[in-house]
């Protein structure tokens, strides 16, 4: 069997190991596969592994012989879900990874736009705190957590692992989800979105991206929030409406916006978040710890073995 990765060098610099898909055959990694190298690449290959390289309707041709695309991460906006399926081509993930990794990161963004510890750190060590001469002083008052409410929309695996977590600051709990399952220790309350909008004190987004819930923080849902909210966004850049927030930011109807994702990766140097206040960004980073990524390829194994044997698992087609 040959199995092929179009883009390994992000899930795999060398600090993790492709043993387990090596064990299942013959392996080919690229680092990244440009549009115009995929038919010569993805040729002759059994199952064919991505991450963000895209596989759409153009592609598909060039995958006679596939049996199995597997998305070597849980989201699969990159793939036409429908013309793999039409095709004859079953699709497979990797759900529940690193829902802890990135429930830690969103946390780390809202600690760090309540509390402001980097700001104030990096004032510290620029000489600020010397020139101002006072035993204390703040560039942004601090905010306690205690007692204030989280929304947290897409209350999946993620979701329930940030709610245990604000939970132990303290924080009250209003989930929403399109399902509403949760197998949590903690108490929380459903609620729908207009709901969160009104009441929460922070929101925190990680439902998956679909054409129902683009653009999802607009102006109107903007609005539609407390003065002051603390916005969080680990989970995809499209769910949020860019210019909006970073309107509602400069006006101070958002009090924070915290996101490891945009609608652009990496974004443009025009958009309008980079120059905004109060504004925390980083590189989609949040899902790349070493255990993470190692889960990866661990559970993509065990889905390909699980397809050969006849019973395959997390298909999403």
């Amino acid at each position: 069997m040959k199995m092929v990765v179009l883009d390994g060098a992000l899930l795999n610099p060398g600090d993790v190991s492709w043993a387990p898909l090596e064990e299942l055959g013959e392996l080919e990694i690229f680092a990244a596969t440009a549009p115009a190298d995929f038919a010569s690449r993805a040729a002759g290959a059994d199952v064919v592994l991505v991450n963000k390289t895209v596989i759409g309707p153009a592609e598909i041709p060039a995958l006679a012989g596939c049996r199995l695309v597997g998305e070597l991460a849980t989201g699969s906006n990159n793939l036409d879900l429908a013309a793999l399926a039409a095709a004859g081509i079953k699709v497979c993930n990797v759900p529940a990874y690193g829902a802890d990794d990135v429930a830690q990161h969103a946390l780390a963004l809202l600690l760090e736009l309540a509390r402001g510890t980097a700001l104030h750190s990096a004032g510290v060590t620029s000489g600020e705190w010397t020139r101002n001469g006072q035993w204390c002083y703040w560039k942004k008052t601090p905010l306690n957590l205690n007692g204030l409410t989280l929304g947290i929309v897409g209350f999946g695996g993620i979701g329930q692992a940030l709610g245990r977590m604000a939970t132990g600051l303290g924080m009250n709990i209003l989930a929403n989800s399109r399902r509403q399952r949760a197998q949590v220790d903690y108490a929380f309350k459903w609620a729908d979105i207009d709901r969160i909008w009104r009441e929460a004190d922070a929101i925190s987004l990680h439902c998956p991206l679909t054409v129902e819930n683009a653009g999802l923080i607009n102006e109107k849902s903007l609005a539609a929030m407390k003065p002051g909210v603390i916005l969080i966004n680990t989970a995809r850049g499209g769910l949020v409406d860019e210019q909006a927030v970073a309107k509602a930011l400069l006006s101070g109807q958002l009090g924070g916006f915290g996101a490891d994702v945009m609608v652009s990766e990496p974004p443009a140097a025009d958009n309008p978040l980079l120059n905004a206040p109060n504004v925390l960004l980083t590189p989609h980073m949040a899902w790349a710890t070493v255990r993470a990524r190692q889960k990866i390829i661990d559970i993509m194994a065990d889905d390909i073995r699980a397809f050969l044997a006849g019973t395959p698992q997390n298909i999403i087609n």
